[in-house]
């Protein structure tokens, strides 16, 4: 069956680094482009950054572009998220997700398969 099966997630001070990773299964895991979401307490899930299925286009929210890069691998499955210089308001559970729909990368109505999710808490 299709899993995603997020990693890396934690505690930062703010200003640190994380990197978020992603493994996925049960699926042709290279024709379908790759998202991050993340959604805080009495907040609704947001997006975050996606990549297009052969990392020829990346896609970042306003609140962290110029913090974070996405990456993948598709020999091995794997979509990661690096992040930076990291705020106490990007708390929050990130989640990974796939899709092969078409529309709009920002919107998770374009996404097929989700995660369970990885904690982020950055604190001051």
């Amino acid at each position: 069956q299709v899993q995603l099966v997020e990693s890396g997630g934690g505690l930062v001070q703010a200003g640190g680094s994380l990197r978020l990773s992603c493994t996925a299964s049960g699926f042709t895991f290279s024709r379908y482009a790759m998202g991050w979401f993340r959604q805080a307490p009495g907040k609704e899930r947001e997006f975050v950054a996606a990549i297009t299925w052969g990392s020829a286009s990346t896609f970042y929210s306003d609140s962290m572009k110029g913090r974070i890069t996405i990456s993948r691998d598709n020999g091995k499955k794997t979509v990661s998220l690096q992040m930076n210089s990291l705020k106490p308001e990007d708390t929050a559970v990130y989640y990974c997700t796939a899709g092969a729909r078409s529309g709009n990368f920002y919107s998770a109505t374009k996404y097929d398969y989700w995660g369970q999710g990885t904690q982020v808490t950055v604190y001051s």
